[in-house]
C-alpha cells in the first residue's frame, strides 16, 4: 500500500458517503465541504485505526519525540521544557498515545456525522497543526549536522537522511511506512480542509438527532479505547504489520537484507564542500568523468544508492551481545531445537549503592636476571579487605509477577523438556542481569540488544516468542500464554 493508494481509496469512499448523504437526506448545505468533511473523516479513521492496531508502537514512536524535544530544547532559552520531556517518556507516553489515538478516532467520526461543526472544525485545524509541527521537525532535522541544535538555524547544512533521529512520524504505524518530507506534505495539505472547516463551520453537514450524534460519539469513544487496549494490555496486535510476525525466518530473512543492501548499485554522488556548503549531486558516469575536481580534501563525499532488491527492515539491525560484549546473534538464529525466547525491552527496578567488602591481592614484581634479559615477576604479598560500593537493585514486585504468574511455569516446563530458554533484554550492566535471575530464581542465557529493535520484536513486556532455526514458531502476549500441555501439543513438532 502507498500514500497515493490510500488517498484514492479515501477519495472514492468520501465521494460515496456524500453521494449518499445528499440523496438520503438533502442535508448537505456545501457540496464541497460536505466532501471535505467526509474525506477527513474516513482519512482520521483509518488513519487512526492503523495506529490503534498497535498502540505500543505509538508510544515508542513518542518516547522518540520527547527524546529528541529534550536535547533540542537542552540547549536553549527553552531549556525549563527540557525536563517535561523524559518525565512524559517514562510517565504517559502511552496513554499519550492512547488518547491521541481516541480523539482522532472519534474526530473523524465527528466530521462524518457533523457533531458539534464549530468545536469539531477548530479540533481538527488544531491537531493538523501539531501533526504538522512533528513531521516539519522530523524531515527539518535532516538538515542540521550532527552536534548542532536544531535551533541554530545558520549552522544547518545539506539534507542527509541520516542526520535524522526519528526517521518517519508513524502517521499510519507500521501500515505504510512514509518518507519524512511525504508526512509532512500530507499534513500541509491537510491545513486546507481545516482553514476552510475554522470559515465555513456553519455550512457543515449534520446527520440525525442532536442525541443521535452525542450517543455515536459515546459508543465511539468507548469502542476505541477497548479495541486499543485490546491490542497491548491484554493481547498482542491483533493485525501485525512488523517485519517480526509469525511464520518469518529473522535468519533468512537478516541475510537477504543484508545480500540485497550490499548489492544495490551506486547511482550517483553528492558532494558538499566543506567551507561553503555547496552541494552538488552527479549522475555516478558523468562523477566518474569529473571525480578530480572533487577532491576529499575539500569536499564530503555521499554514495547514493538504488533501492535494494529486498527493502530494509528492522530485522536487519537484529544483534544481541552477552555482558562481555561477544556477538551472540548467529547462536540465537541458528539454535537447531525449540528456543523459548522472552523478550524484555525495559526492566523495571530501582538502583542504590551500598557499602560492601572485598578482598584485595596486593602484588609486588620481583626481577629476575637471566641469558635472556630481564624478567618480572609477580609475587604475592598481602591480600586485605578493601570497601567499594556494590549496586543494589530493588525490583518492581508488579512487574516481577508478570513473570511469575505464568511465564516461569511454562519456561521451568521447557527446561525440564530439554528446550533452551534464553532472555533478550536491553544494554544494562552485568550486575543488574545477575540480580534480575536472582530475583526470578532462572538460570539462563541473557542476552542484550538494541531496545528499539527489542521494542520492533513484540508489544508485550515480558513478552515470550517460540522460535526454531531463527523461525518465529509463535509468539504471546504475557497474559496470553497458554498451558504447557497445549503449547507443547500445537507448537511443538
Amino acid at each position: 500500500m502507498t500514500l497515493t493508494k490510500l488517498l484514492l481509496i479515501v477519495a472514492a469512499i468520501s465521494l460515496v458517503i456524500t453521494a449518499l448523504i445528499k440523496w438520503l437526506s438533502n442535508r448537505i448545505n456545501s457540496l464541497p465541504v460536505s466532501y471535505l468533511q467526509n474525506f477527513a473523516g474516513v482519512l482520521f479513521i483509518i488513519s487512526g485505526w492503523v495506529k490503534a492496531i498497535d498502540p505500543m508502537g505509538t508510544a515508542f514512536k513518542m518516547e522518540q519525540y520527547f527524546a529528541e524535544f529534550e536535547s533540542t530544547f537542552g540547549g536553549t532559552w527553552l531549556s525549563f521544557m527540557a525536563p517535561m520531556f523524559p518525565w512524559l517518556s517514562d510517565n504517559y507516553a502511552v496513554e499519550f498515545a492512547v488518547g491521541m489515538i481516541v480523539f482522532e478516532l472519534v474526530l473523524g467520526l465527528m466530521l462524518i456525522i457533523g457533531a458539534f461543526p464549530r468545536f469539531t472544525a477548530w479540533a481538527f485545524l488544531l491537531l493538523v497543526v501539531f501533526f504538522t509541527f512533528l513531521t516539519g521537525f522530523t524531515y527539518l532535522t535532516g538538515y542540521v549536522p550532527q552536534g548542532v541544535n536544531f535551533f541554530d538555524f545558520g549552522q544547518w547544512g545539506p539534507y542527509v537522511e541520516t542526520n535524522m533521529k526519528v526517521t518517519d512520524c508513524g502517521c499510519f504505524g507500521d501500515f505504510i511506512k512514509l518518507k519524512p518530507f511525504v508526512s509532512f506534505l500530507k499534513d500541509v495539505g491537510l491545513l486546507l480542509p481545516g482553514v476552510l472547516f475554522v470559515l465555513y463551520a456553519n455550512r457543515m453537514h449534520q446527520l440525525g438527532g442532536a442525541s443521535l450524534r452525542s450517543g455515536l460519539i459515546v459508543a465511539g469513544t468507548l469502542a476505541s479505547l477497548i479495541y486499543c487496549f485490546s491490542n497491548y494490555v491484554w493481547d498482542l496486535p491483533h493485525i501485525d504489520f512488523r517485519p517480526f510476525k509469525i511464520g518469518v525466518n529473522i535468519a533468512e530473512r537478516k541475510a537477504a537484507e543484508t545480500e540485497a543492501a550490499s548489492a544495490a548499485q551506486v547511482i550517483a554522488y553528492r558532494m558538499t564542500h566543506k567551507t561553503d556548503k555547496r552541494v552538488v549531486e552527479l549522475p555516478m558516469a558523468e562523477y566518474l568523468k569529473v571525480y578530480a575536481q572533487y577532491p576529499e580534501s575539500e569536499w564530503q563525499l555521499e554514495q547514493i544508492r538504488e533501492e535494494p532488491r529486498v527493502p530494509t527492515t528492522k530485522i536487519s539491525d537484529f544483534e544481541v551481545f552477552d555482558d562481555t560484549g561477544a556477538d551472540m546473534t548467529e547462536a540465537v538464529l541458528s539454535d537447531e531445537g525449540y528456543q523459548f525466547v522472552i523478550v524484555a525491552y525495559k526492566l523495571y527496578s530501582s538502583e542504590s549503592s551500598v557499602p560492601a567488602v572485598e578482598m584485595d591481592s596486593v602484588f609486588v614484581n620481583d626481577t629476575l636476571i637471566t641469558g635472556q634479559g630481564v624478567t618480572a615477576i609477580p609475587r604475592l604479598v598481602e591480600v586485605r579487605e578493601k570497601e567499594v560500593m556494590k549496586k543494589v537493585y530493588s525490583w518492581d514486585e508488579a512487574y516481577l509477577e508478570k513473570w511469575k504468574a505464568r511465564l516461569l511455569p511454562i519456561l521451568q516446563q521447557a527446561q525440564k523438556a530439554g528446550h533452551k530458554v534464553t532472555i533478550l533484554t536491553a544494554f544494562t550492566d552485568k550486575e543488574k542481569l545477575a540480580s534480575l535471575e536472582e530475583a526470578l530464581g532462572l538460570d539462563v542465557d541473557v542476552y542484550m540488544g538494541d531496545d528499539i529493535m527489542l521494542k520492533t520484536i513484540i508489544r508485550s513486556n515480558p513478552g515470550l516468542l517460540l522460535m526454531r532455526k531463527g523461525l518465529i514458531v509463535h509468539m504471546w502476549h504475557y497474559r496470553q500464554l497458554p498451558d504447557w500441555s497445549e503449547m507443547q501439543s500445537q507448537y511443538i513438532r
